[in-house]
């Protein structure tokens, strides 16, 4: 994967549908069609987030997949759509800044939380991304993640439209760091750097929500972490969210995201250019280097569930090894409440194996190793495990395909 083409610390900009709202878009309003039909009012929000001193810009396009147009019937504008918007970005950046191509939810959910199969997600992004791509995006931001499945689909989609640039990754969470999936963020930063996602964070939550869950993300990850908060939890008394931080209020937590581990700065809903410029200088006061990266226990490893986070040593105890048969979700729940092992092994023999495994994998929340002796049928079962994995080496697979499932999967090679 590419580098991002910028040092760190950086700035990106701030809140685009709240600042449209302001500007006469309806809140019912499909934001990617509103700021087409209204390209100046998107061009001056922009062009003041590069005034304000942002160093990247962000393309209107979080809902501009095909997924989340259908509920507008717009599902085959997302080359249009992409294409143009990002167009405008280019044009407001105007050279002095980087554009973002934002990928948001899809508004499906893979079962058993919904219908849509898991590789249609993947495709959902894969067309956006090579959409965005050809319109000349220098990095992607997968934005306001709900639930891991989206956040896996987008980076597989992304790599697999044939793009190699910088991927950054950001999640909303309530005060206890849960997705509205359930999905701890800790879980989700583990998988994202097991990607290879070039940098991970929180969006769209209370900036107080942010400095907590930061820090304790900062503690685990080695990524640099991205801070993208609201001003504030909105008051919604009139109708319409009212946010209650100003700018200066808004900045004044800089010092402590940047002890929490965050490098990229930047805001969301209510947001607006002054509280990127007040972002800006706060940034420019605070002594980076006075915050060294944690020490990792390099015997404690980080892996996940779907939904939690866990960590095992080398010298994890795998317990006995399950089969993927018609019970597979009874002895997954049997093995985690009654046997105190460190970790599950599940074997996947063949494609019967594989089906199942797929269908029930998300009943597993301790460490997984996954085990198999036929490279395609490991290779699926980690595309279809929403976690990260763990390889305990003993089946007889060449290290060149064991290195591709690490690098493409954040498969654990112990």
């Amino acid at each position: 994967m590419d580098p991002i083409p910028l040092s760190l610390p950086f700035l990106m900009d701030g809140a685009t549908g709240t600042e449209l709202q302001k500007r006469g878009m309806p809140l019912s309003a499909c934001t990617e069609q509103w700021a087409l039909e209204h390209p100046e009012a998107l061009l001056e929000l922009q062009r003041a987030y590069v005034e304000a001193g942002a160093q990247v810009l962000v393309t209107p396009t979080l809902g501009a997949n095909r997924g989340a147009l259908e509920k507008f019937g717009l599902a085959d504008r997302v080359e249009e759509y992409n294409a143009r918007l990002t167009g405008l970005t280019r044009q407001a950046a105007a050279g002095r800044a980087l554009v973002a191509g934002d990928l948001g939810p899809t508004l499906h959910a893979i079962p058993p939380y919904g219908e849509t199969p898991f590789e249609v997600l993947v495709g959902f992004y894969a067309e956006q991304a090579a959409a965005l791509e050809r319109a000349g995006v220098d990095l992607f931001l997968v934005e306001s993640v709900m639930a891991m499945a989206e956040a896996r689909a987008a980076v597989l989609g992304i790599r697999e439209s044939g793009s190699r640039r910088p991927i950054l990754v950001t999640c909303y969470c309530d005060e206890e760091g849960r997705t509205p999936s359930g999905t701890d963020v800790l879980a989700c930063a583990i998988v994202m750097q097991g990607m290879g996602v070039t940098a991970f964070g929180l969006n769209c939550v209370d900036p107080a929500v942010a400095e907590e869950q930061l820090a304790r993300l900062h503690l685990y990850t080695d990524l640099p972490l991205i801070a993208e908060p609201s001003a504030g939890l909105p008051d919604l008394a009139s109708g319409k969210p009212d946010y209650p931080d100003n700018a200066d209020a808004f900045a004044r937590r800089t010092p402590q995201w940047a002890a929490a581990g965050v490098r990229i700065f930047g805001g969301c809903c209510g947001t607006a250019p002054a509280h990127i410029a007040a972002l800006g200088r706060a940034m420019a006061t605070v002594d980076f280097s006075a915050f060294p990266p944690v020490e990792k226990d390099p015997d404690v490893i980080p892996c996940a569930s779907e939904k939690e986070a866990r960590f095992i040593t080398p010298d994890v105890d795998v317990g006995e090894t399950i089969q993927c048969t018609d019970h597979l979700m009874e002895d997954i729940l049997e093995a985690e409440e009654e046997r105190p092992v460190g970790a599950l092994k599940i074997e996947v023999l063949d494609t019967d194996d594989l089906e199942i495994f797929a269908r029930e994998q998300y009943a597993v929340r301790d460490a997984l190793c996954l085990w198999s002796d036929v490279p395609e049928l490991l290779e699926g079962a980690l595309r279809a495990y929403q976690g990260r994995a763990f390889y305990d080496g003993t089946a007889e697979l060449e290290p060149e395909f064991l290195a591709r499932m690490s690098e493409k999967y954040g498969l654990i090679l112990l």
